[in-house]
């Protein structure tokens, strides 16, 4: 079991990292952190000695004054050493540096000489390090005008708001989940198969798409076209589709958007809805569900998945991992609708009414049992 820290915990990435270490509790313990702990020397004395392995994510990426920027994030890394100094901990801590550091400004300069700082502690103390150098990162939860230009263009897409570009150059990105699949490589090499050697590396996290600011913003766009006012499901043919688009849902005001209104052609026959209209592939199924039976109390990592409830009536209930905040949906099959969970949402669907319910189900990848997708938790 490897002990693991994140400053930073509730930010974008720590967030991620956070929540992704706790799908593995056989593997690793999380050691709690908030930032009022740079406030306080004891507190994270007791932070910093009780890991064995500490992620540095906490920094500051924007302020009005860039010499703001640069004093925070060296006092922060600073603190963190004087921390392991005081208290002769020799935690693995991986640093979150970005390809800023060959930028000539404050923030660049304060991510590569925190980088050395580090380096340096590591050298004297005999200890480990791991500074990784890291390209744009992107994915759901980022904070729009923070984070990163995709968060932005999400939140002003779906907030009718009019994205705007000041320079089209290239974009070089990567997932927030392949960014901590590095962390988690790194954290256990270094604990389980060099645990007693005396490793200082920097690593260049390589980018896994690049593209133009103009070319992000089409495929953003048409996304918005597509699903925010068709209700369609675009083209998801690769990773890089799948993982913007699952981005883009978590920007969408579900308080507001859902229960999204299905068409409902009726004549003389009876009646037809089209429940899910595929630009890509994916996988359709359909449940029945006897009155007051739930389904569901799972979540995704990577998969988003559509509720239409097309007979009976049903309350969708979701929460996102980490939130306590449920929002709940009422879907009635009389006049057909349907809900969209976004990955990283538990979420579950109860038959509300005193008949047998249907509903049919939509996943953006064919669904596998066996491969470590799904996550069991109560809404």
């Amino acid at each position: 079991m490897i002990k693991v820290g994140i400053t930073g915990q509730a930010g974008f990435v720590g967030t991620h990292l956070y929540n992704t270490l706790g799908l593995y509790p056989d593997r690793f313990v999380r050691v709690p952190f908030e930032d009022a702990f740079f406030s306080n020397e004891e507190t994270l004395k007791s932070f910093v000695s009780s890991c064995d392995a500490i992620v540095h994510l906490a920094a500051m990426n924007r302020h009005n004054d860039p010499q703001v920027i640069y004093n925070t994030n060296l006092r922060l890394v600073k603190q963190l050493i004087a921390a392991c100094e005081l208290t002769g901990s020799k935690p693995h801590i991986l640093f979150s540096s970005s390809t800023q550091e060959e930028r000539d400004n404050l923030y660049g300069k304060s991510k590569l000489e925190g980088r050395k700082f580090l380096e340096k502690w590591a050298d004297q103390n005999n200890a480990q390090f791991s500074g990784l150098v890291i390209p744009n990162v992107y994915g759901p939860f980022g904070h729009p005008y923070y984070n990163s230009v995709v968060a932005t263009f999400c939140h002003q897409l779906t907030h009718n708001e009019t994205p705007r570009i000041e320079i089209d150059g290239p974009l070089n990105l990567i997932y927030v989940a392949e960014l901590v699949q590095y962390f988690i490589n790194i954290i256990e090499e270094l604990d389980n198969e060099r645990k007693d050697d005396v490793v200082i590396q920097e690593i260049k996290v390589q980018h896994t798409i690049e593209l133009k600011v103009s070319k992000l913003l089409s495929i953003l766009e048409n996304y918005k076209n597509q699903y925010f006012e068709k209700g369609e499901i675009p083209a998801l043919d690769t990773p890089f589709h799948r993982n913007l688009f699952n981005t883009f849902l978590c920007y969408i005001d579900h308080s507001t958007f859902f229960p999204f209104k299905l068409k409902l052609n009726t004549d003389e026959r009876g009646s037809f809805v089209e429940t899910v209209k595929l630009n890509s592939g994916g996988q359709v199924s359909f449940s029945t569900t006897v009155p007051g039976i739930t389904r569901g109390n799972h979540f995704h990592t990577r998969k988003a998945e559509r509720f239409a409830v097309i007979k009976g009536k049903a309350r969708v209930d979701i929460r996102r991992i980490g939130i306590d905040k449920v929002q709940s949906f009422e879907l009635d099959g009389s006049q057909p609708s349907f809900v969209d969970m976004p990955i990283w949402y538990t979420h579950n669907i109860t038959n509300i009414g005193n008949e047998e319910l249907y509903t049919i189900f939509w996943i953006n990848e064919h669904y596998n049992p066996e491969d470590g997708d799904t996550y069991f938790e109560k809404v």
